[in-house]
């Protein structure tokens, strides 16, 4: 099949460690997380310091939570050791129950830093699928264009066997097993994708809505991309007709996002504005 781009995987090994795209990209996208949250706090007179806390928590339950995920689906509980397998669905739902859990013993009000937190949670989301684009992992369905690429080296190769055995893809009939097919690069279209989530957030990040809304805004946005890039996805967990997994989760993460800005969308007594003001504390830390 002709095409017209071929991706080459990136890592480099450094005596017994391996350097690959994707580690870089997962550090960058946390780092960048709380870069973001933390000017969006001070903007607003709040304590910007607690963001280091909640970036640790996220690391740790966003990462258990991928793998735990992917051991689930897969139904291989050996999967949790394995270096591949981590899940967005499963990292973003294990990093808010971690973060979620912090705030809770610390004192702090969720709905204050997850507003702020929104638009950076955007941000890493797009750097984070450069890095799957870096090592070839969650490539699409195959595709008839120029602008498709093969993924030789993929994570894992993009060839006809393992898109119809691993996949369940249909492919050209008369193509050889061994043969290099050219796919979508739905890593690309979520890098583009995720960076207009992000651009759209942080306009809204001074909004008049009470604290939280953002957050629920993100959660909309997040779950809107979600359902529509599985549609191109080479995947293997179509278990609800035409839909995959991750599709079923994205629905309930945008009703629930939805459901969430309307609660959050008059600032009262009991919800308050995203501005700290005399009346209310100017740092979470003091929330205590």
């Amino acid at each position: 099949m002709p095409h017209s781009f071929v991706h080459h995987a990136f890592a480099y090994d450094f005596g017994q460690f391996q350097f690959t795209g994707f580690g870089i990209a997962v550090l960058l996208a946390f780092v960048i997380a709380q870069i973001t949250a933390g000017e969006i706090l001070t903007e607003r007179g709040q304590d910007a310091t607690v963001t280091s806390d909640c970036v640790f928590a996220a690391v740790v339950g966003g990462l258990l939570g991928a793998k735990i995920y992917y051991a689930v689906l897969t139904g291989d509980i050996t999967n949790l050791f394995h270096r591949a397998g981590f899940v967005f669905w499963g990292g973003l739902i294990g990093g808010i129950l971690a973060t979620a859990g912090l705030m809770r013993f610390r004192h702090w009000r969720f709905t204050q830093i997850s507003d702020a937190a929104a638009p950076g949670l955007a941000a890493a989301y797009a750097i984070g699928r450069t890095g799957c684009w870096a090592v070839g992992d969650d490539y699409g369905r195959v595709w008839h264009s120029r602008f498709a690429v093969a993924f030789p080296n993929g994570a894992p190769p993009s060839t006809a066997e393992n898109l119809m055995q691993l996949f369940h893809v249909p492919v050209p009939p008369g193509i050889a097993p061994t043969q290099v097919l050219a796919v979508y690069p739905t890593q690309l279209f979520e890098v583009a994708l995720g960076s207009l989530m992000f651009l759209a957030l942080w306009r809204l990040r001074n909004h008049k809505h009470a604290e939280g809304w953002l957050f629920g805004v993100y959660c909309v946005m997040a779950g809107i991309e979600r359902f529509v890039i599985e549609f191109f996805r080479a995947k293997d967990d179509r278990f609800f007709g035409a839909f995959t997994t991750a599709q079923v989760f994205a629905i309930g993460f945008a009703i629930g996002g939805a459901a969430w800005m309307y609660a959050r969308r008059n600032v009262t007594a009991t919800a308050p504005g995203i501005m700290a003001t005399a009346g209310q504390p100017a740092t979470a830390a003091e929330a205590r």
